[in-house]
């Protein structure tokens, strides 16, 4: 008969992680600090993130795919990372660096955070996967904290004449992430963590680099006022380590518990942003925050007992 019990998190899955979300959660914060101090826009931005991004993605794809017993990929598993890279990371990205242009960074990062949420309505409506009571109670808690949060910054800078469009581009970021995160969580087990990370920034790098191109946005990468910095600050602490210490951390500790600690990505952005940038810390932002941690702590935690022999 199996029995049950709990097993402790690795410590060292439990710090990577952690400190992967932090990391990660300096991104809305380097972004409103460059769009501040030199008036880019955010195609030259995220161009230069990704460019700077670039050469630690393709020593990862060259060390992982020089690896005695790589399995190649099909020509179907390239389109799908390929095309996976391209809407979770650079459109994603582009997106959200528009709408950071037009609200406040703590809202991006709460705005953001329901990406897990339409991970698993994407799941239940493409994979036919059933959606548990407590998830429902999940998704409840989420959608009203981000609406408490939303309506309460609302009111606040309501006179903004492009903050609904700037909430609505951070949407759209969330949900092609979501649809990046659910394409990984198929092709990692096939391709693994570190090449399916690699490629796919890889493409996102080539669909930016692309739309400069195309922009005409290319000299613009090369100016003053410490915009390389943002960039380099942006590509290293808040996109490459961040990227590989959360697949790690994924591999170590599993997804739901991986979904549950990064639930401190919002809390860290809104303390930066008020003490970084100086952004009010509303009352309905900090409930509706509380909700939304809440909701997405309910969906990560499932399987937490393992049964053994």
């Amino acid at each position: 008969m199996s029995q049950q019990k709990n097993v402790s998190l690795p410590l060292a899955g439990f710090v990577i992680t952690f400190i992967g979300s932090l990391l990660f959660s300096t991104k809305a914060i380097i972004v409103k600090l460059a769009f501040a101090a030199t008036h880019t826009d955010a195609v030259t931005l995220l161009g230069l993130r990704m460019i700077f991004s670039l050469p630690f993605y393709l020593i990862a794809a060259f060390v992982v795919s020089n690896k005695s017993g790589n399995v190649r990929m099909t020509r179907r598993q390239w389109f799908i990372v390929t095309a996976l890279g391209v809407t979770g990371y650079y459109i994603s990205s582009l997106c959200d660096f528009v709408g950071l242009q037009y609200i406040s960074a703590g809202l991006e990062r709460l705005i953001l955070f329901l990406y897990p949420t339409f991970a698993v309505l994407m799941n239940a409506w493409f994979f036919k996967q059933k959606i548990a009571r407590v998830q429902h109670v999940a998704l409840f808690l989420t959608y009203v904290g981000i609406g408490i949060a939303y309506f309460g910054e609302l009111t606040f800078d309501g006179n903004n004449p492009n903050f609904l469009y700037g909430s609505f581009m951070v949407f759209l970021c969330a949900v092609t992430f979501a649809i990046y995160l659910v394409g990984s969580g198929k092709m990692i087990p096939h391709v693994g963590s570190t090449k399916f990370t690699a490629y796919a920034m890889l493409a996102a790098t080539i669909g930016i680099v692309v739309h400069n191109i195309v922009t005409s946005n290319l000299a613009q990468l090369n100016t003053g006022n410490g915009l390389w910095w943002y960039g380099l600050l942006l590509a290293i602490f808040a996109t490459v380590i961040p990227s590989f210490l959360m697949a790690n951390g994924m591999k170590k500790i599993g997804s739901n518990n991986v979904a549950i600690i990064s639930s401190i990505g919002p809390v860290s952005t809104i303390l930066q942003a008020h003490f970084i940038l100086g952004e009010p810390m509303l009352l309905a932002q900090i409930v509706g925050t509380l909700l939304v941690i809440a909701g997405v702590v309910l969906i990560g935690w499932k399987n937490r007992p393992i049964a053994v022999g």
